[in-house]
Parts: C-alpha cells; sequence; structure tokens
C-alpha cells in the first residue's frame, strides 16, 4: 500500500513538474484565464491534459515509438505547430487593447481547442512522449525531478521511482489537472487585485508564443532543409 501511494505522489509530482514551467500552453492557459476567466484556463488546461492523454494512448499502442522513425514526420509536425504558435500569439497581441471579459466573443470550446492542438504540435510534449513517456508504461525506473525543464540536472537524484504502475500513470495526469485549476484559479485572483494585469498577461502571452513560433519554425527548417 505504501509503495502503491509512493508511486502515485511521486506522479503527481512528476505531471506538476512538466506542466508548471513556463512555455507555450502556460501561455495559452494564462491568457484565457485573464481574459474570459477561470472556466476559460481551466478548459484551455483541459486542452493540454487532452493531449497528453491522446499521446499515452498512442505511446501505448505503439505508434509514438513508430513516429519516431520518420525525423521528415517530426520536423512537419514541429513546423505546423510553429505556424499556428505564430497565428495564436497575433490573437493574443490583439487581446491587449481588446475588451477583457466581453460575452459572445468566443465560444466555450475556443480555449480548449487552442491548447489541445498546440499541445499535440509542440516538440517539447512530442519528445517527451517519444522518451520518458514510453518509459512510464514499461517495468523500470524514472528519476523524476530531473527531468524538469531548466532545473532537472540540479534535481537529479532526488526523486527516483519504479516506472510500470498504474499509480504512477494515475498521479501523473492528476499533477497535471492540479496545475490546470489551480494556475487559472491564482492569475484570476491577481487580475481581480491588479486592474492592469489582463493586459500584462496578454502581451506577455503573445510574446512567448510569438517567440516559440519562431524558434519551431527554425527547428523544423533545419530539419527538412
Amino acid at each position: 500500500m505504501v509503495g502503491l501511494l509512493g508511486s502515485a505522489l511521486a506522479g503527481v509530482v512528476f505531471g506538476l513538474a512538466l506542466a508548471a514551467p513556463p512555455g507555450p500552453m502556460n501561455a495559452v492557459i494564462a491568457e484565457e484565464s485573464v481574459v474570459r476567466g477561470w472556466d476559460a484556463g481551466f478548459r484551455a488546461g483541459l486542452g493540454a491534459l487532452t493531449a497528453d492523454a491522446t499521446f499515452f494512448v498512442l505511446a501505448f499502442l505503439g505508434v509514438v515509438s513508430f513516429v519516431e522513425q520518420f525525423p521528415t514526420l517530426q520536423a512537419v509536425m514541429v513546423g505546423v505547430g510553429g505556424l499556428l504558435m505564430l497565428y495564436f500569439a497575433y490573437g493574443a497581441a490583439q487581446e491587449v487593447e481588446g475588451t477583457f471579459r466581453s460575452e459572445g466573443v468566443d465560444d466555450d470550446s475556443t480555449g480548449f481547442r487552442r491548447a489541445f492542438v498546440l499541445a499535440l504540435t509542440n516538440p517539447y510534449q512530442i519528445l517527451f512522449w517519444l522518451t520518458i513517456g514510453v518509459g512510464l508504461l514499461e517495468p523500470g525506473r524514472v528519476d523524476v525531478l530531473a527531468e524538469m525543464p531548466y532545473v532537472g540536472s540540479d534535481l537529479a537524484g532526488l526523486l527516483v521511482v519504479e516506472t510500470g504502475s498504474p499509480a504512477l500513470i494515475v498521479g501523473f495526469f492528476v499533477g497535471i489537472l492540479l496545475w490546470a485549476s489551480g494556475f487559472p484559479a491564482a492569475l484570476v485572483t491577481a487580475e481581480r487585485r491588479v486592474e492592469s494585469f489582463a493586459p500584462v498577461v496578454a502581451g506577455a502571452s503573445a510574446l512567448v508564443l510569438g517567440g516559440f513560433g519562431v524558434l519551431f519554425l527554425w527547428d523544423a527548417m533545419t530539419t527538412l532543409f
């Protein structure tokens, strides 16, 4: 029982560690949260989580490993993701001067669709499921904190868990769900206290999405050409 609980808690930490760092997904969640409220931000988070669940199923079926054999296909996916990020960056920039939380502007599924499509073409998530994600399904060991972006090398060896456990997988998605609900709540609370917070977040989201869009397009072009 202790081992099962430990695996589940390790999965939660793993999910939080991978969901929390700044990036295009959190840029979309942030923009949706301060522009349209907590529920919109949460739906965007659910879009990213659904993409991870899709990758999980594909990894379980062996499709993810099959895609790894075709670098050109991966490059095309990255390029599409870059174009989408530039498009969404343009939309976020427009929100800076727009009327925030105006009714009837977007349907309820906009944030979900944006995050879901971006996550499916996000090379960081693709790379994760081609490597660590597949490893979660197979018996073995994984250094959870070592996989955190930016600071993983400093935390290596602090939390090593056994893989192949259903409890670890469940905990992983629970961790992502906790971030998808807690991050928008924190942003909405801050936005209510600081009137200028919403346009600042929308502007920062536009910069983040635009920067990653250019980066992904460059990566795709260097691979293809």
